[in-house]
């Protein structure tokens, strides 16, 4: 399709194609005044979960941060970063997701290792039991000659899907539904001897936009740590049917793979008429660099260098993709 240039959905239609897995489906539905993005995760989430090894109820929990920080940063307009980050006092004490425009993803949490196993074991495994109480931060960087914007919301025993809504009512007041899954997949091998497990994750952000004239809009980060204002007062009944409608989704049709965006949003939205517009790739994809290693470390103080390094060399890890570089005196230069 051309850019720019919705088309309806219709899966019934001959030659229909998804828009498939790892790829953000914006969409509009111009009869309701709303505008989205719907996504589906599958091989990314894969190939980020194999190099940590996270415990199921870890990767699930990352897992809808992905979703909920894919949904939002590929509405960027710029060059730059947009970041997720949860600080919390539960078994999963961080999480963050870091994501660099056009399509590049890199997450990692860390855990407390006893705490998270005794969650397991009491059953206490639902992302407000996992994260416990903190904070939620988003923050939008575009580059180094440019100022840092970020937003703080509270999290104090609810889902990251309302925490992410209560973000929107606190920021500019935009009327927003958000819905987050994510889940192990078990299917037949292929060689009919047990089955594969793979990882999918799925979500959908839905805005009543009416007066917008730009296809979507972020949050403002200024506003990100006011008061939370409700959005009760909004009695539009478009925006009343489409919040209905997307609180009817359940978190096995955002992952289920029979179920592609398309259909999903032909399902909600067919009878008020739904176009979808160019789908985005997202890719599993890290931005350190041996460049950017050293570049940290010229940028310690004196005292600070020296104690980095041991036998002349400083060794470090990435905490996201997990790759080493072995730094030495004569590199710093």
């Amino acid at each position: 399709m051309a850019a720019n240039e919705g088309v309806n959905i219709d899966t019934d239609q001959p030659g229909y194609q998804a828009a498939g897995d790892d790829a953000v489906l914006p969409f509009q539905v111009d009869a309701l005044d709303v505008r989205g993005r719907a996504v589906q995760l599958g091989p990314m989430l894969d190939s980020i979960f194999a190099r940590h090894s996270y415990p199921a109820p870890v990767s699930a929990l990352l897992g809808e941060m992905i979703v909920l920080t894919v949904l939002l940063g590929t509405s960027l307009k710029f060059e730059g970063k947009f970041i997720v980050q949860s600080q919390t006092d539960g078994p999963v004490s961080l999480l963050v997701v870091d994501f660099t425009s056009p399509d590049a993803i890199r997450a990692y949490a860390r855990y407390d290792e006893q705490m998270l196993k005794t969650a397991i074991e009491e059953g206490r495994t639902s992302p407000p039991e996992l994260l416990g109480k903190g904070m939620l931060g988003m923050t939008v960087d575009q580059g180094p000659h440019t100022q840092r914007y970020q937003g703080i919301v509270e999290l104090d025993g609810h889902s990251l899907e309302e925490v992410a809504k209560q973000y929107f009512r606190q920021s500019e007041q935009i009327p927003t539904e958000i819905r987050l899954a994510a889940a192990e997949i078990f299917t037949p091998a292929e060689n009919g001897a047990g089955s594969v497990q793979r990882w999918r994750a799925g979500g959908l952000i839905a805005q009543f936009l009416p007066e917008a004239s730009e296809f979507m809009k972020m949050p403002d980060l200024h506003g990100g740590d006011g008061a939370p204002e409700e959005d009760s007062h909004i009695e539009d009944d478009s925006w009343q049917e489409a919040r209905s409608l997307v609180g009817s989704i359940s978190p096995d049709e955002l992952t289920d793979p029979q179920i592609s965006s398309e259909r999903l949003l032909y399902r909600l939205f067919h009878e008020s008429g739904v176009k979808a517009y160019d789908k985005i790739p997202v890719f599993d994809q890290c931005s350190c660099s041996r460049e950017k290693v050293i570049a940290m470390i010229k940028g310690f103080p004196d005292e600070g260098r020296e104690g980095s390094f041991k036998d002349d060399v400083v060794e470090t890890v990435c905490e996201f993709c997990g790759t080493k570089y072995r730094i030495t005196r004569e590199d710093i230069g």
